[in-house]
């Protein structure tokens, strides 16, 4: 499977591989649509993704790990903003901070390109993601009543992406 490597990387905890931030093109197609059941309950369909993958106005990056593919995170840029379409972690993987490396990256990819603010729609009830959110800068700017199929309410949130640190020289 291609895909441009980042400089971001992670030793996850008890000696596994490295696993490397990459973005995604559309040969991770099948492995995105395989997560997204595992992770999103089938959240979107293979077209979904196709597209999500096929666009360059869209990042999708995939947290992979020697041809595994443990989380992706997603958003499309328009004009200063990038609006996250989708954060996942393997079930199995959860609550190891990946889902935490995964949303930093995409923030820094995306003020790569020239974004200056990001924007999400969040499930109200979805405890993990909201802490998730907080933790990157997130804050609710709003909500959508019945946003989701199932009924639920959503949470549209903002955080202003912070400019790269400087270097610094010493003194």
């Amino acid at each position: 499977m291609a895909a441009s490597k980042g400089n971001l990387g992670i030793d996850p905890a008890g000696g596994e591989p490295t696993a490397q931030i990459l973005r995604l093109d559309p040969s991770w197609q099948q492995a995105c649509l395989a997560l997204d059941q595992r992770a999103l309950n089938g959240l979107w369909t293979a077209e979904q993704w196709r597209r999500e993958l096929d666009d360059p106005r869209r990042l999708c990056i995939g947290l992979v790990q020697p041809e595994a593919l443990l989380g992706v995170a997603c958003g499309w840029m328009v004009a200063d903003e990038l609006h996250i379409t989708a954060v996942a972690v393997d079930p199995d993987r959860r609550r190891s901070g990946h889902g935490g490396v995964l949303l930093k990256a995409l923030l820094q990819r995306a003020r790569q390109h020239g974004a200056v603010h990001a924007t999400l729609e969040v499930a109200s009830d979805n405890v993990a993601a909201l802490a998730l959110y907080a933790k990157a800068g997130f804050r609710t700017a709003g909500s959508r009543s019945e946003y989701y199929s199932d009924g639920r309410d959503a949470l549209i949130q903002w955080c202003r992406i912070p400019s790269a640190p400087s270097p610094t020289s010493a003194a």
